[in-house]
């Protein structure tokens, strides 16, 4: 039986770092779910790498064909974005395969919702929000057109995502501090290879 070990966090929590270093380790056996989005590309991403970058008709056209899982979409400074899953044969749960997701809290939900709690296991990093804020600030620091004001949104949206009451709602009863990389991933590690 597959499994799909949903890796997720408040952003600047460290969860985009996390997922490059679980997939890089050969060892895992990871394979992993590309989300699709339609916001622009970031600096040094790969369409297909880190997210399917598609437009707005394409995202209707595969909901049209009951593709979509899940969908997020956040009225951005920059226009409304959207992030969602889609069924598209990336996963195989009747194999032995580990899968690796990278998503929101609400996303990890919809997605345990529509393949069964038994195949899904979360993978949920914190961060002190302190730190948290400075990594945000430090990350877009390094843009060439740096949006402060979508980095705030989504600092005060992740509170109400990520609230206690979600949290326990979605059943998630460990969290992986991530303040030291080299160990939180290990303990991670840990928890993929039981």
């Amino acid at each position: 039986m597959g499994k799909i070990f949903y890796l997720m966090g408040k952003s600047s929590s460290g969860k985009d770092t996390m997922f490059k270093k679980l997939i890089e380790d050969k060892a895992l056996g990871l394979k992993t779910i590309v989300g699709y989005t339609t916001r622009p590309m970031r600096e040094g991403e790969r369409d297909g790498v880190e997210y399917f970058f598609v437009d707005e008709e394409k995202m209707l056209s595969l909901e049209a064909e009951g593709k979509v899982i899940e969908r997020r979409s956040y009225n951005t400074v920059h226009g409304i974005w959207s992030y969602f899953t889609v069924d598209d044969g990336q996963v195989n749960l009747d194999s032995d395969d580990k899968y690796l997701l990278i998503g929101t809290l609400e996303s990890y939900e919809k997605v345990r919702n529509y393949y069964g709690k038994e195949y899904l296991i979360p993978l949920y990093i914190s961060v002190d929000d302190g730190l948290r804020l400075q990594r945000a600030l430090d990350r877009e620091r390094q843009q060439d057109n740096p949006k402060y004001a979508e980095m705030c949104r989504r600092f005060l949206a992740d509170e109400a995502d990520f609230s206690k009451e979600n949290i326990d709602r979605c059943e998630i009863t460990v969290s992986y501090e991530n303040v030291d990389l080299e160990s939180c991933y290990k303990l991670i590690c840990d928890r993929i290879c039981e």
